[in-house]
């Protein structure tokens, strides 16, 4: 790794460790942004949506990255330890019963504030796009879910998982 690398590197576990819930939101805010930029220009806009790059990044700053902190650190006091049972476990409650609530709350943020939808057309939107965004990700996010928890250290789990997400 280069020398300033290494001093960035150096100097993010630093903020971690001292600043975790901030360093984490800001993470999170960086990340979905990027990933919401890479989007657009995958899906042939020319200009990137400035409006709604934004809008992903506070999601990422105020929302994502401090639910991912604290649902981190509530299933490693709920379950101890790194055991395939215990792992299964967390695996279980991230996947099969945080993320389907956390999918429909982003869709729901993501119709009224990104593209100012109505509250009823918002509703009939999670109501039909919400079972295949949601067998979608269980295709994949229980897996990077399942690695996460067994190999990744708890300080960089939100980082992990963000920077998996840029490529989802």
């Amino acid at each position: 790794m280069s020398e300033i690398a290494s001093k960035a590197w150096a100097g993010y576990v630093r903020s971690l460790n001292s600043h975790p819930l901030p360093t984490k939101a800001v993470t999170a805010g960086v990340l979905t942004g990027l990933s919401d930029a890479i989007a657009q220009k995958l899906s042939g806009n020319k200009h990137i949506q400035i409006k709604r790059l934004l809008s992903m990044f506070l999601t990422g700053l105020l929302y994502m990255g401090p639910f991912d902190h604290f649902l981190h650190k509530l299933l490693d006091k709920l379950f101890h330890g790194n055991k395939k049972e215990t792992i299964a476990k967390k695996v279980f409650v991230q996947e099969f019963i945080i993320s389907p609530i956390n999918t429909a709350l982003f869709l729901t943020f993501y119709g009224k504030v990104v593209e100012g939808k109505s509250l009823s057309a918002v509703k009939d939107k999670v109501k039909r796009d919400l079972p295949s965004i949601q067998f979608a990700s269980w295709r994949f996010w229980p897996f990077v879910a399942w690695f996460n928890y067994q190999f990744v250290p708890m300080q960089l789990r939100v980082l992990f998982m963000n920077t998996i997400g840029v490529g989802w």
